[in-house]
C-alpha cells in the first residue's frame, strides 16, 4: 500500500506509558493538552530572545505558529518539531541595529532584510540535502558536532535563566520551589498529569507563589488590573524589512548554526523514537528556511526547531507530530490576543526561571543524549577535544569581534566545533588524553 503524504496517526492509549511515535496519536483532549504543554515550553525563550532584540513578543508567538505549521506542512507532519525565536541571531541583531536593550528597537528593519537572508541561505541548503542528500552534512557535523552544539545551547541559555532568579532571597529560593514542583510531577504522578509534568508544574508553582505573596505579603504580589484593562483581540505590531547588504552579509552565516540545531534535533528524534528521520533532513531545513523567511517579512524574529519542545518529548514520550499542529494554532490564536500577553506578564519572574532552568537543562541533557545513542567514543582524542572545548565556548558565551561584526558564544562554538573537527579529522587519537 502506497504511503500517503501525511501519516494515518493511529490513536493510542497512553495508559500502559508506552513511546507514542509521530504517526500516531492520542485521545484529542490529551492531545490538545499535550500542545498547551509545549506551548508552555517554548514559551520563555521565544518571547525572552525578541524582548533581547526590541521585537514584539506578541508577534513572535503568531510566527512561531505560522512557522510551525508551514513545517509541518513541508516535511508531511512525519517531524515532530515547534518552531520559536532563535537565539542564536541575538548578538548579530543588536549589532547591526545598535540596539540599547530596552523598549522597541527602531531600526529592526534592517534586522528583517539580514534575517531574510539567513532563511534563504538556509533554504538552498534543504534544497542541497534534498537533491544530494544528507552525506555531505553529516560529515561537517557528526554526532560528537550536533550534540555538543545542542548541548551549548542549553548551557549558553543557562546564566539568563539564573541571572533571572537572583534578585532576591525570596525570587531564588521561589525559583528552588518551581523546580521541585516539576520534579515532584515528574517523579510522583501517573498517566497523562506525568506526561503534563511542565505545564502542571507551572501552575503549581504559579498557585504557590500567589498564595506566598498576595496571600502572606512574603514578596511581591502579582499584579492582575493588567488583564483586565487588556483587550481581548488585537493585531500584533508588522513590520517591514529594509535590505542593507553589510546587514544581511553579517546574518546569512547563522544559517549554519541553524542547520546544526536542526540536524541535532532531528538526530535525537531519531534516536528517542527509533526511526530514521534522514529522509526528511532536506525539508525540514527548507521549512526551518522559509518559516524564517517569512517571519522576517513581517517584523518577526529568526526562528529554528525548540529543544526545549524535544525535552519535553524526552520526558513525555509523546512524538506525536499532531501535537504540534495544535500547539501552533494555541499560539497563533494567542497571538492575536493581547489579553493572553497580560496573563503571561502575570507569570512571576522566579516561577519562569524557575522552569526556564528545567527546560534549558534538558536541552544540554538532549544534547548528551546524541552522543549516548549514536555511541560516540571520547576515548578518541579528536571527540574528545571538539567536545571540550566546543562546550567551554558555548557555555563561557565567549566572543570573536572582527570590527563591528561580533559572534557570540553559540556563533563561536558552532563554528569552532565544525572547524575543529574537521582539522582533526585526518589524525587518530593514538591514546586517551589525561585528565
Amino acid at each position: 500500500m502506497a504511503e500517503g503524504y501525511f501519516p494515518k496517526w493511529r490513536q493510542q492509549d497512553t495508559a500502559s506509558g508506552r513511546v507514542i511515535a509521530p504517526d500516531e496519536r492520542l485521545a484529542w483532549p490529551q492531545t490538545v493538552a499535550m500542545g498547551v504543554q509545549h506551548v508552555v515550553a517554548m514559551f520563555g525563550s521565544t518571547v525572552l530572545a525578541p524582548l533581547l532584540m526590541g521585537f514584539d513578543p506578541n508577534l513572535a508567538i503568531f510566527m512561531s505558529g505560522i512557522g510551525t505549521l508551514l513545517f509541518f506542512v513541508l516535511v508531511g507532519g512525519r517531524v515532530p518539531s515547534y518552531l520559536g525565536s532563535s537565539f542564536a541571531f541575538i548578538g548579530l541583531v543588536i549589532s547591526v541595529t545598535g540596539y540599547a536593550g530596552s523598549g522597541p528597537n527602531l531600526n529592526i528593519p534592517v534586522a528583517l532584510g539580514g534575517i531574510i537572508a539567513c532563511g534563504v541561505l538556509y533554504a538552498i541548503i534543504g534544497l542541497i540535502v534534498m537533491a544530494v542528500g544528507t552525506r555531505w552534512i553529516e560529515a561537517l557535523m557528526p554526532p560528537v558536532v550536533t550534540g555538543a552544539v545542542v548541548a551549548v545551547i542549553g548551557l549558553n541559555l543557562a546564566p539568563v535563566a539564573v541571572k533571572g532568579v537572583s534578585g532576591t532571597a525570596f525570587d531564588t529560593w521561589m525559583a528552588l520551589a518551581t523546580v521541585l514542583c516539576v520534579g515532584l510531577v515528574a517523579v510522583l504522578a501517573r498517566g497523562m498529569v506525568q506526561r503534563l509534568l511542565i505545564l502542571v508544574g507551572l501552575l503549581l508553582a504559579y498557585a504557590l507563589y500567589a498564595v506566598l505573596t498576595n496571600g502572606m505579603g512574603l514578596g511581591k504580589p502579582i499584579d492582575f488590573a493588567i488583564v483586565a484593562h487588556a483587550a481581548w483581540f488585537g493585531l500584533p505590531h508588522f513590520a517591514a524589512p529594509v535590505f542593507k547588504p553589510e546587514a544581511m552579509v553579517l546574518l546569512a552565516p547563522i544559517a549554519i548554526i541553524l542547520v546544526a540545531e536542526n540536524l541535532g534535533h532531528i538526530k535525537a528524534v531519531s534516536a528517542m523514537t527509533g526511526q530514521n528521520l534522514d529522509r526528511y533532513m532536506g525539508r525540514a531545513f527548507l521549512g526551518d528556511g522559509l518559516a524564517t523567511i517569512v517571519s522576517g517579512s513581517v517584523g518577526g524574529t529568526g526562528v529554528t526547531t525548540y529543544a526545549e519542545n524535544i525535552g519535553v518529548m524526552a520526558v513525555t514520550k509523546i512524538y506525536s507530530t499532531l501535537v504540534f499542529a495544535v500547539a501552533a494554532v494555541i499560539a497563533l490564536v494567542l497571538g492575536f490576543s493581547p489579553k493572553f500577553g497580560a496573563v503571561i506578564q502575570t507569570i512571576p519572574g522566579p516561577v519562569l526561571g524557575g522552569v526556564s532552568i528545567v527546560v534549558f537543562g534538558l536541552i544540554t541533557v538532549a544534547g548528551a543524549r546524541i552522543w549516548v545513542q549514536n555511541k560516540v567514543d571520547f576515548s578518541d582524542n579528536r571527540n574528545l577535544i571538539v567536545a571540550a572545548v566546543t562546550l567551554v565556548l558555548g557555555a563561557g558565551d565567549f566572543t570573536l569581534k572582527f570590527g563591528s561584526f561580533s559572534l557570540g558564544g553559540i556563533g563561536c562554538a558552532t563554528f569552532g566545533a565544525i572547524i575543529l573537527y574537521a582539522l582533526l579529522r585526518g589524525r587518530e587519537a593514538s591514546a586517551p588524553a589525561a585528565m
